[in-house]
């Protein structure tokens, strides 16, 4: 029997992650070529009524992660070129619907798949005027949002609006139980088949499960219920997302899908279960593209989170685009919180673990409700203060990044926010650049 050739598979991903490198080293260790898509080495040509892409592929896995980004629309439309060209794994329509949380619950819905009750209005008036359904506590959270970034929990009588910065917000029903601990379960679903399931608990004094924020998880895959099961299936189908991580939450009435996620993050995952799903993932993309591979293989690569270094990583001239962006002294940034937006100056300190907001500045952008307190070691001081801690959106040269703030009275410093290594990890600090230093003695703008 003749082995079909090998088949060159190209991972569309401009950031640089765990995920994408597992999967172009599953596809290597299958036995077939890859690609990775970055700027560094990609590039659409349209000449005498002929389109080429370059690098040459034979399919396409799409890794874009549009979340985050300011302008989603740019990476999605560079993404649709790419799908008109050429098969692609999770197409562009589909990560559209799966991407923007409303369309999400819009399909899952039409697709009797249940989901939490939600409301987005395009009016701030609307959106209040909705809020009394909601019971005394409600989810508020951005459309687009990733890592449990954009996600509040708001009482009956806080104030929210249409738009959280740039982005539409909207209320969800929260779906809770009495238990000890909030948790909600992750399923990753790759052509319909669930490869690996966990459980992701809460950290102390918060009610999000997200891994990122220091949630900690179990390992679900042999006993998630079957109803758990057949829904995370429903939702990836609905979705027509060919893998995806479902995350789903128990309820009163049995089990909700809460997000469909396209470019989900198995670091997690894989910690929990000892399974990673890139191996299926690339398994899907090969035989797609007419290429074969051994099942047994698959599974074994499937107990090792390969990370390492890819053969497809293409080689970096000049200022790499993956090195972190440079950041000032003092920066103008956007801080966003439920019932408004503020463009302030911000202070870079590395000294500091957390970012910390004015208590004036807080309470007129909505920072909040106070989600808990904690115990804060400023300077030399052998003794930590006790300061509350609100959710922020702070918007820094044109990246949004959602963190726990401290909130303290700042009146008399210079500087209504100071950005602490929760933001600056993102960034390289230059301490000779100031937003501020050439407009000391200029009047502030009007509001």
């Amino acid at each position: 029997m003749a082995v079909a050739d090998p088949v060159t598979v190209g991972v569309l991903s401009l950031h640089t992650s765990k995920e994408t490198k597992a999967i172009l080293n599953a596809v290597e260790a299958l036995g077939h070529d890859t690609e990775w898509l970055r700027s560094e080495n990609t590039s659409i040509s349209v000449t005498d009524g002929s389109v080429v892409l370059e690098p040459e592929v034979d399919i396409i896995a799409n890794r874009m992660l549009l979340s985050n980004t300011e302008q989603p629309a740019e990476e999605l439309g560079l993404a649709n070129t790419f799908a008109q060209l050429m098969p692609m794994l999770n197409e562009p329509s589909a990560v559209l619907t799966a991407i923007h949380k409303l369309s999400t619950a819009a399909t899952l819905a039409t697709n009797d798949v249940r989901t939490p009750d939600v409301t987005l209005a395009l009016s701030s008036d609307q959106l209040n005027a909705a809020r009394s359904r909601y019971g005394e506590e409600a989810v508020y959270k951005t459309a687009i949002g990733t890592h449990g970034g954009g996600t509040w929990k708001v009482g009956a009588d806080d104030p929210i609006n249409a738009k959280v910065g740039n982005r539409y917000a909207f209320l969800q029903e929260l779906i809770d139980r009495d238990d000890d601990r909030h948790f909600d379960a992750r399923v990753y679903v790759v052509d319909g088949e669930i490869i690996s399931a966990m459980y992701r608990y809460a950290p102390d004094n918060d009610w999000r499960t997200n891994v990122a924020l220091g949630g900690s998880v179990e390992d679900a895959t042999d006993d998630l219920p079957e109803e758990a099961r057949d829904m995370a299936r429903r939702a990836a189908d609905a979705t027509t997302l060919d893998y995806a991580g479902v995350d789903l939450v128990e309820g009163d009435e049995g089990w909700f899908v809460l997000e469909v996620n396209p470019t989900a993050g198995f670091k997690g995952l894989y910690e929990a279960t000892q399974i990673s799903p890139a191996p299926y993932i690339a398994k899907l993309a090969i035989e797609s593209a007419g290429g074969e591979v051994d099942d047994g293989r698959v599974r074994e690569l499937s107990k090792v989170l390969d990370d390492s270094q890819p053969i497809a990583q293409p080689v970096q001239t000049g200022q790499s685009e993956t090195e972190p962006a440079v950041i000032g002294y003092t920066e103008e940034v956007v801080l966003s919180g439920t019932s408004g937006s503020k463009s302030v100056l911000a202070k870079s300190d590395t000294g500091a673990t957390r970012t910390s907001i004015d208590t004036g500045l807080a309470a007129d952008i909505g920072a909040g409700p106070i989600k808990s307190i904690t115990r804060i070691r400023s300077g030399s001081s052998k003794t930590a203060k006790s300061r509350p801690v609100v959710d922020v959106v702070v918007g820094v040269g044109g990246n949004q990044h959602t963190v726990t703030a401290s909130v303290e009275d700042r009146n008399h410093m210079d500087y209504p926010v100071l950005l602490g290594r929760d933001i600056l990890e993102n960034y390289r600090v230059d301490v000779g650049r100031r937003t501020d230093q050439d407009a000391r003695d200029t009047p502030e703008e009007e509001e």
